[in-house]
C-alpha cells in the first residue's frame, strides 16, 4: 500500500490527565502515611516496605498471598512465586502485571523454597542481600525486610508501572478508576496497605482472586502431562462452553502453567465476540512466549496469521466463518502444542457449528466447561460428536436408527465391523466453573461490549509516544496518505451503494489485509470489491477522512511502515470506533468532528450514542459511560 505521511497538524497543548494526577497524589499520600508511622503494626507473615520512590520490597512466607487490584512490575529477588500458574523466580527480568477491576483479581503466592542442602542461612541472607542492593533498595528497606527474613520465605520487589496503553487508557474518564477497586474491603488501614498503595496496588479479598476448582485441577493437571509428554503427537485442546464461564481465564491459566516447561505455545482465537490478542472480530493464530499477566487489552500483539471477520458474532455467515477457521488453522504447524478458544454461542445452531470446528480441527483434547446441570448443551463425548450431524456436516447413523437423548448417544457404542474412519478420537475433560453467577446470561463483571472497546483502546494505546508525558488526542497525531487507486475497498456486513460507500468508511474502524490479486484501478473513484475475501489481515487502522478532491484516504495505524506497504485490501466491518473516542476529543474548539446532536433520526441507520454503565456483578458495580 503506497502510503505517505500528510502534514502535521496542530497539535493541542499538552496537559497530565486527570487520571495521572490523581494516581500520584494517592500513591504519595498512601506513601505518607507509612513514613510517618501512623499505621498500626503489620500482620504476622507478610511484610511490605519502601524500597524507593515508586517501589515496594514484598516478603511472603511460603504459601502465603496477596490478592491484589492494580498494575505494577514485579520482579522475584529470592525465592520464587506464582501469579496465574506461571512461576517467576530470582533469575527472570521483571514482568508487567495487570489487576484491573474489570477482571477475576490476580493472586500473588509464594512457592515452597527449592534450595541445596548444603546452603547454611549465612549464605543465603547474602544472597537475598545482595539482590536487593543490585536494584538499588534502600538500605533502611533492606534491614526492615532481612529482619523479617526466612530461608523459606519469597523476596518480590515491585515497582510503579506506566505504560503508554495504560496512560492512554486511564486518559478517557469512564476509564479512569479502571484499576482502582470499586469497593473499599477493610476499614483499617496497615502498613502494607500504604506501601502496596505507593506503588499502584491494593490488596482485596482472595475471594475476588481465581477460584480453582477440583475438577479444573485435575484437568489442567492432565494437560500439562500431555503436552509434556506428547506420547502421541503434539496436543491440541479445543476450550468450548456457554458465555460467562471462564474459558479465557482457564486459557490463560493453562498457557501460563505451560509456559514453565514449554519455550512457547500456539494460541487460536476462534471466539470473534471476545479474542484475546487482536482487537475483535478476528480469527488469529498466536505464538505465546511470554506470561499472560493481564486482560486482552493488556497484550495486544500481531499474531502470526489473522483474518479480519468484521463481526462479533457470526450468524448470518457462518459458512464464511468455517472458512476462516480452517484457513488460519492451516498455517498451524504442529510444532507446539495447539489452545483452540471457541465462542460462547452452544445453543440451537451454534452448538451445531461447534460440532463442524471440532470435527475440522480434530483436537487431541476437548476441555467443556459448563455447570453441573448441564443444561446448556449436551456433553461432547467422541460417541456424541460421531453421531450428531453438524450444521455442514453429516453424523454417522447407526444401521437401525432409534430415538434417544443425551443419555443415549453418551452411551453408545459401535459394534465391530461398523467404525468409521471419521469417528473423533479426543479425550473429554469436564471442568466445572465454581465461581458466583457461573454460566448465569448477563451476569458477567463487565458487558462485553465494554471488554470489546477495551482491547480496542488498548490497539490505539500503540500509536502513543513510550516516553512518559501527557497523553496525545488521536487527532493530534498525523495520519498517512492512501491513494484511492492503491487499495481495494469492501463492506463485510451488509449492502452499501456505492454512492455511499465513501460516508460509511469515513470516520470508521478498518482492517488492514492483504490480498493476493493485484489491485486494478479503471476509473477514478474508489476500487470496490463484489465478495468479501479470506485474506491475511496485518492491523487496523481508523479512517480520519477521505480526500475526494485528491482521492485519498487519511488513515491512522500503529501498523509499521514496512508492514504497510504490502497492505491493498481495506475492509470495513461491523466493529466501531468507541463511543469514548468520538465523545472525548480534547482541544477541539466548536463543534465535535463526527458528532452531533442536529440530526435527524428518521434516517435509516442513524441512532444516538447508546450509553452503557452501571453493569453490576457481585456486590459491586463498575461504571462505564461512554455517552
Amino acid at each position: 500500500m503506497p502510503a505517505r505521511r500528510g502534514p502535521p497538524s496542530r497539535r493541542p497543548r499538552r496537559a497530565a490527565s486527570r487520571g495521572g494526577r490523581a494516581e500520584a497524589a494517592w500513591r504519595e499520600f498512601a506513601a505518607s502515611f507509612a513514613r510517618a508511622g501512623m499505621v498500626p503494626p503489620a500482620e504476622a507473615g507478610l511484610a511490605a516496605v519502601e524500597a524507593a520512590e515508586g517501589a515496594a520490597v514484598l516478603l511472603l512466607a511460603p504459601r502465603q498471598a496477596l490478592t491484589f487490584t492494580g498494575k505494577c512490575r514485579l520482579r522475584c529477588l529470592y525465592g520464587a512465586v506464582r501469579l496465574l500458574g506461571f512461576a517467576v523466580a530470582s533469575h527472570q527480568p521483571g514482568l508487567p502485571v495487570f489487576s484491573p477491576a474489570t477482571h477475576c483479581a490476580l493472586t500473588l503466592e509464594a512457592l515452597p523454597a527449592d534450595r541445596p542442602p548444603a546452603a547454611d542461612l549465612r549464605q543465603l541472607r547474602a544472597a537475598a542481600r545482595a539482590a536487593m542492593r543490585a536494584h538499588r533498595v534502600r538500605r533502611q528497606a533492606r534491614v526492615k525486610a532481612m529482619a523479617r527474613f526466612s530461608p523459606e520465605c519469597a523476596l518480590v520487589l515491585l515497582e510503579h508501572l506506566d505504560t503508554p496503553v495504560t496512560r492512554f487508557l486511564l486518559s478517557h474518564p469512564p476509564l479512569s478508576r479502571l484499576f482502582e477497586p470499586q469497593k473499599k474491603e477493610e476499614p483499617s488501614f496497615t502498613p502494607e496497605d500504604a506501601v502496596l498503595a505507593s506503588v499502584g496496588i491494593v490488596k482485596c479479598s482472595p475471594d475476588r482472586g481465581l477460584l480453582v476448582s477440583e475438577s479444573m485441577f485435575v484437568a489442567l493437571e492432565e494437560l500439562i502431562q500431555a503436552c509434556c509428554a506428547e506420547d502421541e503427537g503434539v496436543p491440541v485442546v479445543l476450550v468450548c462452553g456457554p458465555k460467562n464461564t471462564g474459558k479465557s481465564t482457564f486459557n490463560r491459566y493453562l498457557i501460563n502453567l505451560l509456559l514453565n516447561r514449554l519455550p512457547s505455545v500456539e494460541y487460536m482465537e476462534c471466539d470473534i465476540g471476545q479474542t484475546e490478542f487482536t482487537p475483535p472480530g478476528c480469527v488469529s493464530l498466536s505464538n505465546v512466549t511470554e506470561p499472560i499477566l493481564g486482560p486482552p487489552f493488556t497484550h495486544q500483539q500481531t499474531p502470526r496469521k489473522m483474518v479480519y471477520y468484521g463481526q462479533t458474532s457470526c450468524e448470518q455467515d457462518t459458512e464464511r466463518y468455517l472458512d476462516v477457521v480452517k484457513y488460519v488453522f492451516s498455517s498451524y504447524k504442529k510444532e507446539v502444542p495447539l489452545v483452540i478458544n471457541t465462542m460462547g454461542w452452544v445453543k440451537g445452531e451454534g452448538l451445531l457449528l461447534l460440532i463442524d470446528i471440532i470435527r475440522l480441527l480434530s483436537p487431541s483434547h476437548i476441555v467443556q466447561m459448563d455447570v453441573y446441570d448441564w443444561k446448556a448443551m449436551a456433553p461432547l463425548t467422541p460417541e456424541y460428536v460421531h453421531l450428531t450431524p453438524g450444521l455442514y456436516t453429516k453424523g454417522k447413523q447407526q444401521a437401525k436408527r432409534k430415538q434417544m437423548g443425551t443419555s443415549g448417544a453418551e452411551n453408545w457404542k459401535p459394534s465391530e465391523g461398523e467404525g468409521d474412519a471419521s469417528a473423533p478420537e479426543y479425550k473429554l475433560l469436564f471442568v466445572h466453573p465454581e465461581f458466583p453467577r457461573a454460566g448465569v446470561a448477563g451476569e458477567a463483571r463487565v458487558h462485553s461490549g465494554i471488554l470489546r472497546d477495551m482491547s480496542i483502546l488498548g490497539y490505539l494505546g500503540q500509536l502513543q509516544s513510550p516516553d512518559i508525558g501527557a497523553v496525545l488526542p488521536l487527532h493530534s497525531l498525523v495520519p498517512y496518505q492512501v491513494p484511492f487507486s492503491a487499495v481495494a475497498l469492501r463492506v463485510i456486513h451488509t449492502d452499501v451503494a456505492p454512492t455511499n460507500i465513501m460516508y460509511a468508511v469515513n470516520a470508521s474502524w478498518v482492517g488492514l489485509c492483504r490480498i493476493p490479486d493485484e489491485i486494478r484501478c479503471q476509473t477514478d473513484g474508489p476500487v470496490l470489491l463484489t465478495q468479501t475475501p479470506v485474506c491475511d489481515c496485518l492491523g487496523f487502522g481508523i479512517v480520519r477522512g477521505v480526500e475526494m478532491e485528491k482521492k485519498l484516504y487519511h488513515i491512522l495505524t500503529p501498523v509499521p511502515p514496512e508492514n504497510l506497504r504490502l497492505v491493498n485490501c481495506l475492509l470495513l466491518g461491523n466493529i466501531a470506533i468507541p463511543n469514548c473516542v468520538l465523545v472525548g476529543q480534547q482541544g477541539v474548539e466548536g463543534e465535535i468532528p463526527y458528532v452531533t446532536s442536529d440530526y435527524n433520526y428518521s434516517i435509516l441507520g442513524s441512532g444516538k450514542l447508546k450509553k452503557k454503565k452501571h453493569f453490576k456483578r457481585r456486590e459491586y458495580a463498575f461504571e462505564c459511560d461512554y455517552a
